[in-house]
């Protein structure tokens, strides 16, 4: 604003007309409001103040109701009807306190009766300021609170139309699990009718209950450890399938306000999966049958040729044998791999002494390891194990394929050592050896599909780089956890820990 008179205080940011034709009363008031801090414009006469008004940025105007020409009561009705925000402070002498009254019941913010002392202007002049304060004051934060309540409708706006653009379905959730958004990708990956409305809860929309309970246990704030919170396949069709993935939606105090759940479509890669898995089921039924015959004649015709066992043509046959055994065994692993990753590889849990199903692995075994002049140990504790709830088979493959490893990996005279006990709610099994070992580079690897330690003391072994994958396999699908210790020439110890659940139901029929 422009500043009419200087002043050593600090401007206030208000100016102040004075509209007087006493030029006594206007240059001692404009003194007093100067110092103030106000900045000041003074005028003889009403004409001479409505015409300057419009280049001034007056916010309070002191007016005089007794003026020749133009009177205060005039003045005061003009400038409510171009400036209405503008406070009139009306001054009057003693006998014309009703007309003061009568000005304040038209618009007049107060009035100051003559003569006044520098004080009583003081007052009046700071309540008026005290309001034009106040009152900017409250429109800034009108201001304030539109410009939010915008920002928020246009950030709304902008997050609605993300939402909707995106690919994968999203679903958000209450508390109650009730349903309140759904993108036009969720509806047509459900394969709803686009029109289709929030408000109900999942169940109404797809009817799945192990999704129903997910969402409503996701919803009310159920899971502690979001990590735990399981991804969940939904079979909408025969050529349809989603992946849903579910976190809670949280408050500023970290207070589960529902879930949002996103529906990935896996379709693509499940059909991949159903190809992958119908190729390797066919070309491997299609050479097993095949590969055995050629591997019996060779087995027939090497015993025959009993003439000459060193001769060229008896350690072709012989070398050819061993191909076609191993071409079976890798035919065998891919169908185990397969079936693994499509969790039909286990049977029904039963109730496993596995200290008993161990002994009996061992002393299979045992005629491997001798032949290659090692010892094959199996450790027992005293006290009696509890059974195990597990599919035999699957133990049967876990604990065969990492004896047999480390009768492999273990050098003639060499020795393994099975150890079983219970650590803990876990049954742990440990396969141990003093052979070759492997360096630790290799421990990340070693149960990847078709990944083999190759180096001087192993490259002479046979195998498909498959056995320890499908180890892994079947203890995830236990519910278990297997590890590895290894160092170079010092040996291997693998350890598989088990849960005992002794009292798990058997699983109802389909």
């Amino acid at each position: 604003m422009t500043r009419k008179m200087k002043s050593d205080k600090k401007p206030l940011g208000v100016d102040v007309m004075i509209v007087d034709d006493e030029k006594g009363i206007r240059d001692a008031s404009g003194r007093i409001l100067s110092r103030m801090g106000f900045a000041v414009v003074t005028m003889p006469n009403g004409d001479e103040a409505l015409k300057k008004l419009p280049e001034t940025d007056v916010s309070m105007v002191f007016l005089d109701l007794k003026m020749p020409g133009m009177d205060g009561m005039e003045v005061l009705k003009r400038i409510k009807d171009t400036r209405p925000e503008i406070l009139v402070i009306v001054i009057t002498g003693y006998a014309t306190v009703e007309t003061a009254i009568e000005a304040m019941k038209k618009g007049a913010y107060d009035f100051i009766t003559k003569p006044f002392e520098p004080d009583q202007l003081r007052i009046v002049a700071n309540r008026a300021l005290e309001k034009i304060l106040l009152t900017e004051e409250t429109r800034k934060l009108e201001r304030e609170k539109e410009r939010t309540l915008s920002d928020l409708d246009a950030e709304k706006s902008r997050m609605l139309t993300i939402v909707n653009s995106l690919p994968n379905g999203v679903v958000v959730t209450d508390t109650g699990g009730r349903v309140v958004l759904m993108n036009p990708a969720a509806r047509g990956h459900l394969e709803l009718d686009p029109s289709a409305g929030a408000g109900k809860e999942i169940g109404a929309y797809i009817d799945d209950e192990g999704l129903g309970a997910l969402v409503a246990d996701i919803s009310r704030g159920a899971y502690v450890d979001f990590e735990d919170i399981p991804d969940y396949e939904i079979v909408i069709s025969e050529k349809k399938y989603l992946l849903a993935r579910g976190k809670p939606v949280l408050g500023e105090k970290r207070e589960c306000m529902g879930a949002v759940i996103t529906l990935i479509d896996i379709t693509p890669i499940r059909m991949l999966d159903n190809l992958k898995t119908e190729f390797i089921e066919k070309v491997s039924h299609e050479l097993r049958s095949p590969l055995s015959t050629i591997h019996e004649q060779l087995v027939s015709v090497l015993k025959e040729r009993t003439d000459d066992p060193s001769a060229q043509d008896h350690y072709l046959l012989s070398r050819a044998r061993e191909k076609t055994k191993g071409l079976i065994s890798l035919i065998g692993d891919l169908l185990d791999i397969s079936r693994i990753e499509d969790g039909i590889l286990c049977h029904e849990r039963q109730t496993v002494a596995v200290d008993t199903l161990l002994a009996d692995i061992v002393d299979f075994l045992s005629a491997k390891s001798r032949a290659k002049d090692q010892t094959l140990t199996l450790s027992v504790p005293d006290e009696p194990l509890p059974p195990l709830n597990a599919d035999p088979m699957g133990l049967e493959s876990i604990f065969g394929n990492l004896i047999t490893n480390a009768i492999h990996y273990t050098p003639e005279g060499g020795r393994v050592e099975v150890f079983i006990d219970m650590a803990g709610i876990n049954m742990r099994v440990r396969v141990s050896d003093n052979g070759f070992g492997m360096d630790g580079r290799h421990l990340d690897r070693i149960f990847d599909k078709f990944y083999r330690v190759k180096d001087d003391n192993t490259r002479h072994i046979t195998g498909t780089g498959l056995g320890l994958s499908i180890v892994k396999g079947l203890v995830d699908s236990l519910g278990g956890i297997i590890e590895v210790e290894s160092a170079p020439s010092s040996g291997s110890t693998f350890t598989v820990l088990l849960p005992v659940q002794p009292d798990v139901p058997d699983p109802v029929p389909a």
